[in-house]
Formats: structure tokens, C-alpha cells, sequence
């Protein structure tokens, strides 16, 4: 649902921004001293990876993304207590190879997340062509869902997801819901774009293009804190 395509359209919001940027760049930590920013789409790259702040959505208030590196950050948001995804706010590592080509692809995450508000934490993980979005939550919290109909419980990459499948509008969506949410492990992708492909037959050998993780906020009310303490994203 964190559709690049829309993230790139939406009005500039930046009156809204103006307002949160001195509380924002106070709540980061003291030592986030690489890099900071409240633009509505500031972004930076960071030894292999590159940070947006990303805010899309209609509706947005004040978000600020810090960074350690392009491993270790975080974003203060305070999002109305309105529907709609606000923002997405990740950390990208391109991969640029074929399904067929990846020997493997897998992600290590460990975050701090808040207990209140409406999120999710999830990989955004695109083909080139941006013709499907696959996306993987490892937590939740709020009124939040994905987008389609539900296709079942799998195990796969080292946990076990409800899968949705649909469209929105620009796209094909599959989502991968975690059965329970998790703050830290592994994920091996490649067998999750292996089932998509020769399992269901939804893609072909697509060339996998961006791999992000980050949170997708829908509200956030008071302002609350998401941290990334690490996040590795690798391939072969």
C-alpha cells in the first residue's frame, strides 16, 4: 500500500511540517548526529542504503527521520487521529536481480515501537517495473489492515503470514501479515517471491528492484517515536 507511485503525487505539506520540526528533531536520540531532516520527502543515502521521510498521505501533521546510519534510525511522527496512510518512512537497499538469478535474499530487523497509535512495520519490496508490491508486516497496531482478500496461512522465510492479494489501482499488492507481532528477527524473502512466482503463479521471474523497511503510519497522534536499532538487508 506505501505505493511509490501515489507517495510521489501528493500535494506538499508543508505548512504541517514547519509546525512539528523543533519537537520532532528534539525527540530524536543525542547521538543522531549523521543526519536529520522534516522535509516531506528528505531523503539521504548512507553506506548502501538510502532514507526517505516520505510523507504521502492526505491528512499528514509533523514527522522528522534521523539517522546513525543507513542501519540505524528513526522517525519522530504526530499523524492526526484520521483513516488513511500519512507516511512511509523507510530505509531502501536496491537489489536489481531476477528471481531465477538470487541465490538468496534475506533481512535481519530489530525496532522499538510504540504501543498507541494506528501502524504497521513492514518491507516494501518492489520489481523494477513497479507492476507488484510485496509486502511483508512483522507488526501492527490500530485500526490497520492491508488491502484485498485473504488467501490463507502460510510458513515461509522463517514465519507465518495470512496472505492478501489485490490492487490499488496502479498495482498488484500482496501482503504478508505476520500471525503475531514481532520487534526483532530474520526473514529469508527469497522463498516468499519463490511461492509467489511457481507456487501461486500470481508474477514471472520478475527483476526485483527495491527492498525497503519502514513504518507506515496511519496516526500518531501527540507525536510517538519509531526506532530502527538495526536492519541488514542481503543478497546473493
Amino acid at each position: 500500500m506505501a505505493s511509490t507511485l501515489r507517495k510521489i503525487t501528493m500535494a506538499v505539506l508543508a505548512p504541517a511540517m514547519a509546525i512539528g520540526a523543533t519537537v520532532g528533531l528534539a525527540s530524536a536520540p543525542a547521538s543522531a548526529a549523521v543526519w536529520n531532516t522534516c522535509d516531506q520527502y528528505g531523503n539521504t543515502s548512507l553506506n548502501g542504503y538510502t532514507l526517505y521521510n516520505n510523507i504521502w498521505g492526505s491528512g499528514a501533521g509533523s514527522q522528522c527521520i534521523w539517522a546513525n546510519s543507513g542501519t540505524n534510525w528513526g522517525v519522530w511522527a504526530d499523524h492526526p487521529n484520521t483513516g488513511g496512510i500519512k507516511s512511509y518512512p523507510n530505509s531502501k537497499k536496491v537489489i536489481n536481480k531476477s528471481i531465477t538469478s538470487l541465490g538468496s535474499l534475506s533481512s535481519s530487523y530489530n525496532v522499538s515501537v510504540p504501543s498507541s497509535g494506528a501502524y504497521n512495520t513492514s518491507y516494501d519490496i518492489w520489481d523494477t517495473d513497479y507492476d507488484y508490491e510485496i509486502m511483508l508486516w512483522v507488526n501492527k497496531t490500530g485500526a490497520v489492515g492491508p488491502l484485498g482478500t485473504s488467501q490463507g496461512n502460510v510458513t515461509l522465510g522463517g514465519h507465518t503470514w495470512t496472505v492478501y492479494k489485490g490492487t490499488n489501482g496502479a498495482n498488484e499488492v500482496f501482503s504478508f501479515i505476520r500471525t503475531s507481532n514481532s520487534t526483532s528477527g530474520t526473514v529469508s524473502i527469497l522463498p516468499i517471491l519463490k511461492w509467489i512466482k511457481d507456487t501461486k503463479g500470481w508474477f514471472g521471474n520478475e527483476t526485483i528492484g527495491d527492498v525497503q523497511f519502514g513504518y507506515e503510519v496511519t496516526s500518531s497522534s501527540g507525536g510517538l517515536n519509531f526506532t530502527t536499532n538495526n536492519l541488514t538487508v542481503s543478497s546473493s
